[in-house]
């Protein structure tokens, strides 16, 4: 299965790796080798790394310590204790290596710093008090995302999936109703 990255942050990128969380929970990631190979796809970490069992524990505790601190922030409630201080003690760790040359920006780092990274990254969109935090507007769809649309007007986590489906949902429903 292919990863999708539409939710404008790495982060809720990865707490979007659950589809579906209120229905029929679907994990993208049930295998360490899941996680390599969502970190390869994210353009922001680095390209190889490795997962033990311990490390895909940990990302899966940041991962829904993320979406727990995104979902308070979304409802307007306070963080939730025990989120923070996964979010904030994986933050703490070490940091992943950035390179330029004339290729471009080049990322490298272990599992831990590509952890790093991701908690650095959810710590500074759900501080911005100007991030406009939304959840999809597909019933099914659970993926929180940062709306940067004009306006904030954006209504799906992303039109190729969420916001096709919608659409042709209305139109078929409408169709229907014609005939």
């Amino acid at each position: 299965m292919d990863f999708t990255f539409v939710s404008g942050n790495a982060a809720l990128d990865l707490a979007g790796t659950v589809l579906s969380r209120r229905a029929d929970p679907v994990d993208l990631l049930a295998a360490p080798a899941d996680l390599e190979r969502w970190v390869a796809a994210c353009e922001e970490l680095p390209d190889r790394v490795t997962a033990d069992r311990a490390a895909f524990e940990s990302a899966l505790s940041l991962r829904e310590a993320i979406y727990r601190l995104a979902l308070d922030r979304l409802l307007g409630r306070r963080f939730d204790p025990g989120s923070l201080d996964v979010v904030n003690g994986t933050a703490a760790g070490p940091v992943c290596t950035v390179r330029l040359s004339d290729a471009g920006l080049h990322r490298s780092g272990d599992l831990p710093a590509a952890l790093s990274q991701l908690a650095r990254t959810g710590i500074a969109v759900l501080a911005d008090p100007h991030a406009f935090l939304k959840e999809c507007g597909r019933p099914d769809c659970t993926r929180i995302y940062l709306d940067r649309s004009r306006g904030a007007r954006r209504t799906w986590c992303g039109m190729e999936e969420c916001g096709n489906r919608v659409k042709a949902a209305a139109y078929r429903a409408r169709r229907r109703g014609a005939a």
